[in-house]
């Protein structure tokens, strides 16, 4: 017989997270417990809701309502309750994650990788926050200092020549060959400037930008995709996109270069794995990103992307980003995210 129960868990930011949707301090989370009773014995299976609220579909206050929904209708086939928990893509993903660990022994190990047996590692990128000039010139070459070969940058802060100038600073440093520059809109620009910015971006051997100007403007991100001199990565703009042929027709109508998986935003390993599938046929490229999720939510993202066989950066660098953060085997070597060998999870038993 199957039970749900949950926690809720609000994470406290180290420093606060700055993007041009504003600033995080805080970020709720609901950690989920899913157990299993047979002959005396109970297993459990955990798993993270993890919202960005303003950008997550969920609304931080039905939460609970959709988990207490969850509970009601466990009898229901698992494929069946995903299915319906679509409009609901982190609660989605929670489950899912849920389902795996119990169905691998409730130990957090949800695959078998070189990545999860403490042999393998995982390229991430090292993430720049928005900020003042000097405190992201100061972040960035913390980041470099510690090892990372990509940093990307959040723009939309200050002033594009002053961050012009300060990503121009890092580049005349470190050439490509030692330094990957990724840079993140978060939709900032606007259709009618994106092109001027992206010229002057392309002067500095730019990776690629993420999310140049806000979701839903198909046409508009079509054009810049097919004349941008930087490749463009889709990431707020495949939230929502839950049905196969929509996802066909976001891709067949905008062609970006890449897509940026984020399994809270877009409904888990599954969803994920449907766009993948998609983008290889249409040689789009992609890679997997964290949605400040708290290690538990992080650790089922990295142990999925390691089966994915990914070479290039990942955003799974976010698991120092908050001071009261669930303690995990996942640290940074450098650029590479690595899992500690025989390592123990102290997660709670929620009654």
């Amino acid at each position: 017989m199957l039970d749900l129960k949950w926690t809720y868990h609000e994470a406290k930011f180290v420093r606060p997270g700055k993007t041009s949707r504003g600033t995080l301090t805080t970020k709720p989370s609901w950690i989920i417990q899913l157990s299993k009773t047979k002959k005396g014995n109970t297993q459990f299976g955990y798993g993270e809701v993890s919202i960005i609220p303003g950008l997550s579909l969920e609304k931080e206050e039905e939460i609970v309502e959709v988990l207490q929904w969850v509970k009601n209708f466990l009898f229901l086939p698992h494929k069946r309750l995903l299915q319906l928990l679509d409009p609901f893509p982190a609660v989605r993903f929670a489950f899912e994650m849920a389902l795996k660990d119990l169905k691998t022994g409730g130990k957090q190990k949800l695959f078998n990788t070189d990545f999860t047996n403490s042999e393998g590692k995982i390229l991430t990128n090292g993430l720049v926050w928005m900020n003042d000039y000097d405190q992201m010139l100061k972040e960035a070459r913390v980041k470099l200092n510690q090892g990372f070969k990509c940093l990307k940058f959040k723009v939309g802060a200050i002033s594009f020549d002053k961050e012009l100038e300060l990503i121009s600073k890092v580049r005349n440093n470190y050439a490509t060959t030692r330094l990957q520059i990724r840079v993140d809109a978060n939709g900032a620009f606007s259709a009618e400037n994106a092109p001027y910015f992206l010229e002057k971006l392309s002067k500095l051997k730019i990776h690629s930008i993420e999310q140049p100007i806000k979701q839903g403007q198909w046409k508009a991100m079509a054009n810049l995709c097919a004349t941008s001199p930087i490749p463009i990565a889709l990431d707020e703009e495949l939230i929502g996109v839950h049905r196969l042929e929509e996802k066909e027709r976001l891709l067949d109508t905008i062609k970006p270069q890449y897509i940026i998986l984020k399994p809270s935003l877009l409904g888990g390993w599954e969803k994920c794995e449907e766009w993948i599938k998609l983008a290889k046929k249409r040689d789009i490229g992609f890679w997997v990103t964290s949605a400040l999720e708290l290690n538990l939510g992080l650790n089922a993202i990295a142990q999925w992307t390691s089966t994915l066989k990914v070479k290039m950066s990942q955003g799974l660098g976010t698991g120092q980003v908050f001071e009261n953060n669930i303690a995990s085997p996942l640290y940074l070597n450098g650029s590479n995210l690595r899992m500690k060998k025989n390592a123990k999870w102290d997660l709670p038993r929620i009654v």
